[in-house]
């Protein structure tokens, strides 16, 4: 799959398979194509060759109705532009649910108010966005997508300005939701966070450096040359990676 803006293209030749049932971390540096690749799986962004396939069938022929209930995304910046409680703000999750009128009913507001618990921002359900924190505002970001109760959650940065607690809370969520038979793909930067993720895709230039499980994919010498410094992994109980990064090394 090739995907860009104007005339060049940012993503080359992309190969990859998202499963249900599993969480998948992007990885890459400022520029990597990771964000671009997001918006060309939600179907914001078409590819200029090469297919998207959701269960099977062309993303750009699903009808925009269907594919918004399926699919969830959560951008990875928003500005507030008017007055919106955090309530308010969740029940827009709903809109592809809504019947005729566009109206949200007792069932909508129920899922709205779970999304919140989720990610523990039930507390803020009557506060304006516009005066949260960075990390309250991201969670009740984050609630707006699972109201909408899609199979696949597409999640730029979902971890940003999220203190511990709150990082450790919302990848429980991912993977929780991927448990239950959905597919989870996020980006992120912090490499803790990614290796908690099931899978791993590592981009460098718009191009896919390597793809599979997180024990094949966060080795030393993968992102040695990913980021461009040194990496040092080990193997915590369970066959996770816990890595490590320090300067790059001084040439010889």
């Amino acid at each position: 799959m090739y995907a860009g803006y104007g005339a060049g293209d940012v993503l080359s030749g992309i190969d990859l398979t998202l499963p249900a049932g599993r969480v998948v971390a992007l990885l890459g540096e400022n520029g990597s194509g990771k964000s671009t690749l997001l918006k060309a799986l939600a179907g914001i962004l078409l590819p200029r060759a090469g297919r998207i396939l959701l269960d099977g069938r062309d993303l750009g022929l699903v009808p925009r109705r269907e594919a918004a209930r399926r699919v969830g995304y959560l951008p990875q910046s928003f500005e507030a532009l008017f007055p919106m409680k955090a309530m308010d703000l969740v029940l827009l999750g709903r809109t592809p649910r809504l019947g005729p009128l566009g109206v949200p009913g007792a069932a909508d507001r129920a899922s709205a108010e779970r999304a919140l618990a989720e990610v523990d921002a039930t507390s803020l359900g009557n506060t304006d966005i516009r005066e949260m924190s960075g990390g309250e505002r991201q969670r009740v970001l984050l609630a707006r997508v699972l109201a909408g109760e899609p199979e696949v959650l597409l999640l730029d940065e979902p971890t940003a300005n999220l203190d511990p607690r709150h990082r450790f809370l919302v990848m429980a969520v991912l993977t929780r939701h991927a448990e239950s038979g959905g597919t989870v793909v996020f980006s992120t930067h912090e490499l803790d966070v990614a290796a908690g993720a099931d899978e791993a895709a590592l981009l460098a230039s718009g191009r896919l450096r390597a793809a599979g499980s997180v024990a094949a994919t966060l080795t030393a010498p993968l992102l040695s040359e990913l980021f461009g410094v040194s990496a040092c992994v080990s193997l915590r109980e369970g066959g996770r990676p816990l890595v490590s990064l320090g300067p790059p090394e001084a040439p010889r």
